[in-house]
């Protein structure tokens, strides 16, 4: 029987990316000892108030279907957060709760997409970018940023890719470089999209995590609020990755019709999430520093072990719980050093690859683990860096 062209090229006939992470997982399951520093989750667990939450609405009966569009509660709370953050005028009905993030950004792209539209993303990218646009029936377009410029986006490599595109994904802080777009980035952004008239897609599910400069939305610049679909999540701000909790947030009427495919999709999120959601959003910024003060130690860890050497550059760490590291000296791809550290060490990364052509030569490390490994893992990495480093200036 045959299957759907849209379902057998979600990944563009080529690898989705994962492949070392897969290996290393492998190895784990057949009892070999690997130190992991690959997916972006929490070294800790959530926090036992938010889940003492969940378990007393579940216990009090919110375990029934709940309201589609998302309880009331918590789509307050999201407005309400939004708009404190922002300055821009947020109610709930601007505000569609989903499964996490990741059914937010497909939602969003459905909403927004014709089938052989043009969606636009930038390259390096989280790894399911392209695949969310593809499974929306769209054509996946990436621009490539450079490292040279920071992996910041030109407003004019935008431009000259937008003639048949109707929508731009963009994600700060940056999933994989841990770079935070500046100001003048998300300006020329903004101008692109007015003057193309292109939907704005903007992933902000790091906004707890920055390091070095200020978060901007760019639903906050002139004339964006009414083309920008914000996605936001719980699980990395609130350490709430299993409990599958994300938002929408874009004009009412985009919202009204994200229910409509909500009640035809998802069919909502479980009540007793939504509440605990609620609670953790409520509880107050000294929960969500909790959950990213481990992140920002680490980033100072590792700018200390990169500044002792020179076989391994760092990308500008501004945000997020990654390190981009630049590790082209070694003569190796991302991809081929992070199989040859796994075979040496046990230490599995994410090769640059694995989110696009831009970061080749890169390799992804999460610091997700706890901080004496950690900075035992990052000095392996640049020990093993720089005698491949010896070798390739040698030959």
């Amino acid at each position: 029987m045959k299957l759907s062209q849209r379902i057998t090229h979600l990944t563009g006939g080529s690898s989705d990316g994962w492949d070392v992470f897969y290996r290393a997982r492998r190895m784990i399951s057949e009892g070999h000892a690997v130190t992991e520093l690959t997916i972006g989750e929490h070294d800790i667990r959530t926090d036992p108030s938010i889940l003492n939450a969940m378990n007393l609405s579940a216990q009090q009966g919110h375990t029934g279907y709940a309201m589609v569009p998302g309880t009331d509660l918590l789509r307050d709370t999201v407005a309400a957060r939004l708009q404190a953050r922002t300055g821009v005028p947020t109610t709930r009905n601007n505000v569609l709760i989903t499964p996490g993030g990741q059914s937010a950004l497909f939602a969003a792209h459905v909403a927004v997409c014709d089938p052989g539209d043009v969606g636009l993303y930038l390259d390096p990218y989280y790894a399911t970018f392209p695949g969310t646009i593809r499974a929306a029936g769209a054509t996946a377009q990436s621009i490539q940023t450079t490292a040279e410029d920071g992996f910041q986006p030109r407003a004019e490599q935008i431009d000259a890719a937008a003639d048949e595109a109707v929508s731009l994904l963009v994600n700060s802080p940056n999933n994989p470089t841990g770079v935070v777009y500046s100001r003048q980035t998300l300006t020329g952004i903004a101008d692109v999209c007015r003057n193309r008239d292109l939907w704005l897609i903007s992933d902000e599910v790091y906004d707890t995590q920055v390091w070095d400069g200020v978060h901007i939305s760019p639903r906050t610049l002139p004339g964006m609020a009414e083309r920008t679909l914000v996605v936001g999540s719980m699980s990395k701000s609130h350490a709430m990755t299993g409990s599958r909790c994300g938002w929408i947030v874009g004009p009412e009427d985009v919202i009204t019709h994200l229910v409509n495919l909500a009640t035809h999709t998802t069919y909502g999120v479980p009540g007793f999430i939504q509440d605990a959601a609620s609670f953790a959003l409520n509880a107050g910024i000294e929960l969500e520093e909790e959950v990213a003060t481990p992140f920002l130690r680490r980033r100072s860890l590792a700018i200390d072990i990169l500044n002792a050497q020179s076989a391994v550059g760092l990308v500008p760490a501004q945000g997020a719980m990654y390190l981009m590291l630049d590790i082209r000296a070694t003569g190796l791809s991302g991809e081929g050093f992070a199989n040859a550290l796994l075979d040496a060490h046990a230490i599995a990364v994410m090769p640059g690859e694995s989110f696009g052509t831009a970061a080749a030569g890169h390799i992804r490390v999460a610091m997700t683990i706890d901080d004496e490994r950690f900075a035992a893992a990052l000095k392996t990495i640049c020990d093993f860096a720089a005698d491949l480093a010896d070798k390739h200036a040698a030959e």
